[in-house]
């Protein structure tokens, strides 16, 4: 297998973007992580990359992206890692924290290239932890993370907060009763689900630059962890 290609066998694909503003319709993402997770949720592999949004990168003050960080390492155009996006997500459940909002960027991004996003199984962790007994901060990533014990990590980049997606998701589904089963439901429709092909070449995906934002290596887990019940994130 070529490095940076996971063989699709099923699974979870935890999502997480940073974007210019806060509508699907005029914003545009300005950064993407991807964590895969197998059935078991053990680590399959995580993909990142700063990606040109084409104008201004937005509320800086929030996901810390300035132009000159787009520019420096010449980020691709969405367009650039489209076909190899589907790719990671084929055949998979869509995983996020307000994950229809994700998906929403994800389906408006794909729309301007003239590709329908499919309808695929979504699991939701701020819908799961509506369910539980409410975190003390509220349903945000923070918060719940926090009130599951996850903490050393950066919030609001992407995939800091989608590598803490993964770990409360996966602590979340075991500890419901129902969890397990509703996850192994929309793995099975996962799999049915058609998506589209999107030709074109693999741009390469770039990463953060910087002390406090680190890189993300955008290569496969070379050794199955687990994601349940770690401690940070």
């Amino acid at each position: 297998m070529l490095p940076g290609r996971i063989q699709t066998r099923g699974g979870f694909a935890v999502v997480d973007l940073e974007a210019t503003g806060s509508s699907s319709r005029r914003h545009r993402v300005v950064e993407l992580a991807v964590v895969l997770l197998d059935r078991d949720f053990g680590h399959e592999g995580e993909f990142s990359t700063l990606v040109d949004p084409e104008g201004p990168v937005g509320p800086t003050h929030i996901h810390g992206i300035e132009s000159r960080h787009v520019e420096a390492v010449d980020a691709p155009l969405f367009g650039q890692i489209a076909p190899r996006l589907l790719g990671l997500l084929r055949g998979r459940v869509l995983v996020g924290h307000n994950v229809g909002c994700d998906r929403a960027f994800l389906a408006a991004e794909y729309a301007r290239l003239g590709v329908e996003f499919p309808v695929v199984p979504e699991l939701c962790t701020m819908r799961m932890a509506a369910l539980r007994e409410p975190a003390p901060g509220g349903l945000s990533l923070q918060a719940c993370a926090e009130a599951a014990g996850l903490t050393g990590w950066t919030a609001h980049t992407a995939l800091g907060d989608a590598r803490t997606t993964a770990r409360l998701f996966a602590s979340y589904v075991l500890d419901h009763p129902g969890g397990p089963a509703q996850a192994d439901k929309a793995l099975g429709r996962a799999a049915a689900v058609e998506w589209p092909q999107l030709a074109g070449a693999d741009a390469l995906w770039v990463g953060r630059r910087g002390a406090d934002r680190a890189p993300a290596w955008n290569v496969p887990s070379q050794q199955k962890v687990s994601y349940v019940r770690n401690g940070g994130a």
